[in-house]
């Protein structure tokens, strides 16, 4: 094989592995029978959460999971792919499940999540959740709860004397 192939094939996998190394999550997703307009539409879609989409030779991937460590990421590398990658762990998933439901022609294969393999449904599951910001809301609600309790309390009694 020429020397120049060779190379570009390492640099193509090093940058997979800098890429999974630098994100919380990854999806697998399939999207065949899109169209352009579609995929375009998506990684719009996918740009205003903060997460990319990119398409690589499965092989490529392949060779990069074997050198994370992600064999298991493999079962899900057939047919033509697509790596949805996020800065955190629920907004690419969130993007794609939405998106999957309306184009039935995109597939949530599996993917990695704070470097654990999971499967297609659990990143269905993990796409309902809120994000980061409405989970932190809830906390401080539920945090607030009781001292709001009590001070509506003690303002009843000095009310009533």
């Amino acid at each position: 094989m020429n020397q120049n192939v060779l190379e570009n094939k390492k640099k193509t996998v090093e940058e997979i592995v800098n890429l999974v190394k630098g994100s919380k999550s990854v999806v697998i997703v399939e999207y065949r029978g899109l169209t352009v307009s579609e995929i375009s539409s998506l990684k719009r879609d996918l740009l205003k959460k903060d997460a990319k989409m990119f398409v690589y030779k499965n092989t490529m991937v392949a060779k990069a999971n074997d050198e994370l460590g992600y064999a298991e990421l493999d079962q899900f590398l057939e047919g033509p792919n697509a790596l949805v990658v996020a800065n955190d762990e629920i907004s690419g998933a969130n993007v794609v499940a939405k998106f999957a439901k309306t184009h039935e022609n995109l597939i949530i294969k599996g993917g990695l999540v704070d470097g654990k393999v999971v499967s297609a449904d659990e990143i269905k599951t993990l796409a309902k959740l809120p994000g980061r910001d409405g989970l932190l809301s809830m906390l401080l609600s539920v945090l607030q709860a009781p001292v709001r309790n009590l001070a509506c309390a003690i303002k009843a009694v000095a009310e009533k004397q």
